[in-house]
This record gives C-alpha cells, sequence and structure tokens, in this order.
C-alpha cells in the first residue's frame, strides 16, 4: 500500500509484530541485465541458496543458453552461500546433478563489493521502488519487486519460495572431508565447481 501521507511504521525488524518474514535474495544476470528476486519466507539456509540456484537455472538458464554445459554464478562472501560454511559446498553438487551442468563459482572476497555487479546494478533500485510502501501483504512485495526497473534497460522478476527449511544442520568432519566439489588450483577458498557425474573433470 502507497500513500502520499505519512505512515507511522517501526524504524527496526519487530518479528513479534509481524504476521511472517520475509528473506529477500537477489541475482543480476549481466549479459541479459535481468534481477530475478527470490523471497523466501523461512529460514535464510544452504537449501535455499541451493533451491534459488536450482530455479534459476531451470526457469531462466535453460531459456536464456539452452546448450551452455557449464555456469558462472559469481557470488559475495556472506549469508548462506558464503566461502566458508561447507553446507552450501555440500548440497551444491545435488543442485548441478538436477540441472545436468557444471556449476562453477567464484567469490568475492570481503570488502569487495564495490566490484560486485549485483550491488551496483540491483540492489540500489529496490529501496528506490519500495519508497513510501508499506509492506502490508506478500503480493505487494512481490508487486513492487517486478516493477523495480530502470530506463537502462534492467528487469525484474519476483519469485516466492514457499518452501520451509530447517535449521539447526552441522557441518561434521566426515561432511568437511567428503565434499564433491573441484577446488581450483589458483584461490581454492573462493574458487570451485560442482560437476554432474556424467561430466569430464577438466583442470
Amino acid at each position: 500500500m502507497r500513500s502520499p501521507q505519512a505512515v507511522r511504521a517501526f524504524d527496526h525488524d519487530c518479528p513479534r509484530w509481524a504476521d511472517g518474514v520475509l528473506i529477500p535474495h537477489g541475482m543480476y544476470a549481466r549479459v541479459r541485465t535481468r534481477g530475478p528476486m527470490n523471497l523466501g519466507l523461512s529460514q535464510d539456509t544452504s537449501p535455499l541458496a541451493g533451491d534459488r540456484f536450482r530455479w534459476y537455472g531451470h526457469r531462466i538458464g535453460k531459456r536464456g543458453s539452452p546448450q551452455a554445459t557449464s555456469s558462472l554464478w559469481r557470488c559475495d562472501c556472506g549469508g548462506s552461500h558464503a566461502a566458508n560454511p561447507s553446507l552450501c559446498k555440500h548440497d551444491l553438487p545435488l543442485r548441478a546433478e538436477q540441472s545436468g551442468v557444471e556449476m562453477r563459482v567464484a567469490h568475492d572476497p570481503s570488502s569487495c563489493s564495490k566490484d560486485n555487479l549485483l550491488e551496483r546494478r540491483l540492489l540500489p533500485h529496490l529501496p528506490r521502488a519500495c519508497q513510501g510502501l508499506w509492506f502490508d501483504t506478500l503480493d505487494t512485495v512481490v508487486t513492487v519487486m517486478r516493477k523495480a526497473a530502470t530506463s537502462t534497460g534492467l528487469r525484474t522478476t519476483g519469485k516466492v519460495i514457499r518452501r520451509h527449511y530447517e535449521t539447526g544442520r552441522k557441518a561434521t568432519e566426515h561432511l568437511k572431508q567428503n565434499l564433491k566439489i573441484v577446488f581450483d588450483h589458483l584461490l581454492p577458498k573462493w574458487n570451485y565447481r560442482a560437476i554432474p557425474q556424467h561430466a569430464t573433470v577438466i583442470n
């Protein structure tokens, strides 16, 4: 709901007064100038990050590049897909197997947001689209996310992920030692690949 009059609202998150939680995750497709927004309704977990990858690959990636055998994902170093935690690396091969496409991940090191295209070309336009808006319903949020376009060609989408995600998973030593991930020789902490079983590993 958008109103020309001032609306009284909290200036910080107040979960006990909210009807639910909304976890926004954005992606930016540089070549197509698209900004898919995924809106989670549960918890910010590794499976949520994996579902975002899978949804984008199936719904957008295959349509734009149907013959692609690999995909490059540039990620920052925070959140459920950060460089350090092992859970996302454990889940990633399953997503690659489901899509049949190699997934190469390259993390931007910490404090390098100025080089992150997502932060420069997508995220600044979302607060502008939300100015003066009261998030009264989920439909309101989805609608405004889909309207965060620019005159230079940026187009956005809004996808609600309704799956419930459990918290409390632990990355055991056995899990860490048995990751089905191929780490690059150069900066392996930030660069690695998840490869479907039928694909050929090329170092």
